[in-house]
């Protein structure tokens, strides 16, 4: 399995200084970094595995720490602030992405020829290693980035293999979850995609809870002790790092409070500050500074 993962970190190495971040195969993203960094994002239901360094993913005050040849399952949309440890020019952080899709984990439970397990007590994150039978179908995965013309019909194929892999593995417990339409985590992920698709809207707890298919007491409570966050707080999450998104692509400041739902422009900055540590302005052109400086 060494072996193996020197060959899957090789060619995410390789792909990664050809594409970025971003692929041409939806729902798989890349990361390479010279350097530690900390990145306060919200992770959607995925499939996280490092082939190079080390994270650690802070969901409230729970540490994940995972590192090469090991692997995070993100159940449902949760705020994490997230630290690499073990980056430098010499041994870059190496890691992909797979977003997982509630759809195809529901269609292979049948495949399973088992009653599914009783819900125990819930983690939006776990960790495990990698086992040798998925690196296989990374490494295909990967590779299809070579060949075009396959892409579109071979990845969905290849995606589908893996999250097999990944219900018959250490994780498969809690990815099981994610395709029971009626488990806690399919309840509270429902009303959490609502939320970060409507961020913009005005949000009511009421139809939050009508959404999970629980009393409104019930859904706050579940809701934050899977998100760590209120409804409301984790609507204000994403609305921010929305704003953090849009100010990198050089839209005004006041404009972007005003895109995300803000109707003061000084409450907007306030809020952003007590997020990321600095006013709106201030942060980008830090984050920038960056970015210049690792690719230069």
């Amino acid at each position: 399995m060494t072996h193996d993962l020197h060959a899957l970190a090789a060619l995410l190495d390789r792909q990664a200084l050809r594409y970025g971040r971003d692929t041409p195969i939806a729902g798989l993203r890349l990361t390479r970094t010279e350097a530690p960094m900390v990145v306060r994002s919200v992770y959607r239901p995925s499939f996280c595995a490092v082939l190079q360094g080390a994270k650690v993913s802070m969901l409230g005050e729970r540490a994940f720490r995972y590192g090469a040849g090991q692997g995070l399952l993100a159940s449902v949309d949760v705020p994490v602030t997230a630290r690499i440890i073990e980056a430098s020019p010499e041994r870059p952080y190496l890691a992909l992405s797979l977003e997982l899709e509630a759809g195809m984990v529901a269609e292979l439970l049948p495949a399973l020829l088992e009653e599914p397990p009783e819900e125990a007590a819930f983690s939006a994150l776990q960790t495990a290693h990698l086992e040798d039978d998925l690196i296989d179908p990374l490494l295909r995965l990967l590779s299809l980035m070579d060949h075009e013309r396959d892409m579109s019909v071979v990845a969905p194929l290849v995606q589908r293999e893996i999250i097999w892999r990944l219900l018959n593995g250490p994780l498969g417990g809690m990815l099981r979850q994610v395709g029971l339409r009626d488990s806690r985590a399919g309840r509270i992920g429902r009303a959490a995609a609502w939320i970060r698709d409507h961020y913009r809207d005005p949000l009511r707890v009421p139809d939050l809870a009508e959404i999970a298919g629980m009393s409104v007491a019930s859904f706050h409570r579940h809701f934050k002790a899977v998100t760590t966050l209120s409804p409301v707080q984790f609507q204000k999450l994403i609305r921010l790092q929305e704003a953090r998104r849009m100010l990198l692509e050089n839209q005004e400041v006041a404009a972007v409070g005003y895109a995300i739902g803000y109707e003061s422009p000084s409450h907007f900055s306030r809020d952003y500050r007590r997020q990321f540590g600095a006013p709106p302005g201030r942060d980008v052109a830090a984050i920038r500074a960056l970015v210049t400086r690792e690719v230069a």
